[in-house]
């Protein structure tokens, strides 16, 4: 049960692309309509500032017809006061000042802008308060027809809540139209997101039919947005064919390789059961024993041809630095007690100073055992085999040269191929040795040139690139 419960969290935890593009785009929209709202809201609060500004001037001008038509006798009537102080939502405030007289009329003492005011100038409009409330006022200077020579100072004010009840009344309007409008936005989302996903359909449906190919996709109905997808898809096929050719090849050439020495072994392990004969028993068990060290050296190569063809090996450019004037040295010291067993000659030729090269140094050592193998071989008692190394500015030469009876000119193009073996050699051999190198030497980017031997035999150089960059001290190995 717990594990259920923890497989069904993580399939609720999965990804899902639609919910990742509902939410990229619903939540910037409903963030648009907050944003939208308090914009409006300032908007409407504007637009009813400049009214309520319009009716304070014309109140102030009113008020100074009001003086101009009566003489004031320090109050106003009635109606007039109603008029000036009337407010639903609270009160309005008015005072006339007098500069020969002092305050004649009003209901609040109200301060002034503290700018200079000019005579028969429109209205000034201005912010101030009441005690600790907020009001907004407009003031101006008229002569007083009354008494020549003095100034009346005219001022009426109110309060601001009738302005934020404006503005809220316009934004209650508005905004339902436009939450309907944000509303349709959101469904015309939905079902793009949702129809745009549906063009996958005939991809995922043309994938779900390929069973078990491994070609490419191809884009004829892939959208443009996952086309990187596809072709990444494409390439991990591609070495999935690789691999898989990999192994059929191998199944197939060791089904080949294999099938003569157990053959084999299987014949004289008969002989074996059906004979008491010392002498031919004897020579049943040297049969078998030859068969089946063939089997074991055709598979181990096969293997390492197949290691050496591998995907998952580093290209040349991000292989190590290595030195083979270390490297070669060591390799054929290895090998000295095996050619003094064989009787063969070996030697080593190489100059002075490093010669470095990007490589793997187990895969070049493999070249080397494969090499000079290949010459004991070949080659035979009583002849030299030499390995030798020379650099250039350009390139590294490893060269593996025999004086045995050699390779006619019309077989050089074809030593390197998978289980070529010269016409005519009475040598048993596995005919991979010389693949392995192709193999190695082409991972390492270098080229392999077979030649004739200087007298006779045959000569195989391994011509590698010299790095770009590095120097002595930068070797890996």
């Amino acid at each position: 049960m717990p594990e259920r419960r923890a497989a069904a969290a993580r399939r609720a935890a999965r990804l899902s692309l639609r919910r990742r593009l509902l939410t990229f785009l619903l939540v910037p929209v409903l963030g648009v309509l907050v944003l939208d709202a308090v914009i409006g809201y300032f908007v409407a609060l504007a637009y009813s500032n400049r009214v309520h500004d319009a009716d304070l001037s014309d109140s102030a001008l009113t008020l100074s017809e009001m003086i101009d038509s009566d003489a004031l006798s320090g109050e106003l009537t009635a109606q007039a006061r109603f008029l000036l102080e009337y407010d639903p939502d609270g009160r309005n405030y008015y005072s006339v000042v007098s500069d020969r007289h002092g305050r004649m009329i009003g209901n609040a003492e109200l301060t002034g802008p503290g700018v200079t005011i000019h005579t028969d100038a429109p209205p000034k409009l201005y912010d101030t308060a009441l005690g600790r409330r907020p009001l907004r006022a407009a003031i101006m200077r008229v002569p007083n027809r009354h008494d020549a020579g003095d100034v009346l100072t005219i001022t009426v004010a109110e309060n601001l809540r009738d302005r934020h009840t404006r503005a809220r009344e316009i934004l209650f309007l508005t905004l339902p139209m436009q939450a309907l409008l944000i509303v349709a936005v959101l469904c015309l989302v939905w079902l793009g997101v949702s129809h745009g996903l549906g063009v996958l359909e005939p991809l995922t449906a043309r994938l779900s039919r390929r069973g078990h190919d491994l070609g490419p996709i191809g884009e004829e109905d892939v959208p443009v947005e996952i086309l990187p997808l596809t072709r990444t898809i494409d390439d991990l096929f591609a070495r999935m064919r690789n691999m898989l050719g990999l192994q059929e090849r191998f199944i197939a050439d060791a089904a080949h390789q294999l099938r003569t020495p157990l053959a084999g072994i299987q014949l004289h392990v008969e002989r074996l059961e059906g004979t008491t004969d010392d002498a031919e028993r004897a020579d049943a068990l040297a049969h078998v024993h030859r068969l089946a060290a063939r089997a074991a050296r055709t598979s181990a190569q096969l293997l390492a041809l197949t290691r050496t063809q591998s995907p998952d090996l580093p290209d040349h450019d991000g292989m190590d630095l290595i030195d083979l004037s270390t490297l070669v040295p060591e390799a054929v010291g290895m090998r000295v007690h095996q050619a003094l067993s064989l009787g063969v000659d070996l030697g080593y030729e190489g100059g002075e100073g490093p010669c470095l090269v990007r490589g793997d140094a187990l895969q070049i050592q493999e070249v080397i055992d494969n090499l000079v193998d290949n010459a004991f071989h070949y080659a035979g008692r009583g002849h030299a085999v030499t390995v030798s190394l020379a650099g250039t500015e350009d390139e590294v030469i490893l060269a593996v040269e025999d004086d045995g009876p050699g390779v006619d000119e019309a077989f050089l193009d074809q030593l390197g191929e998978r289980f070529f073996r010269v016409p005519g050699s009475d040598q048993e051999g596995t005919g991979l040795g010389l693949a392995i190198v192709e193999s190695i030497a082409e991972r390492h980017a270098a080229r392999v040139v077979f030649r004739r031997g200087a007298e006779s035999g045959l000569r195989v150089e391994l011509h590698f690139p010299a790095p770009l960059t590095g120097k002595p001290g930068e070797t890996a190995h």
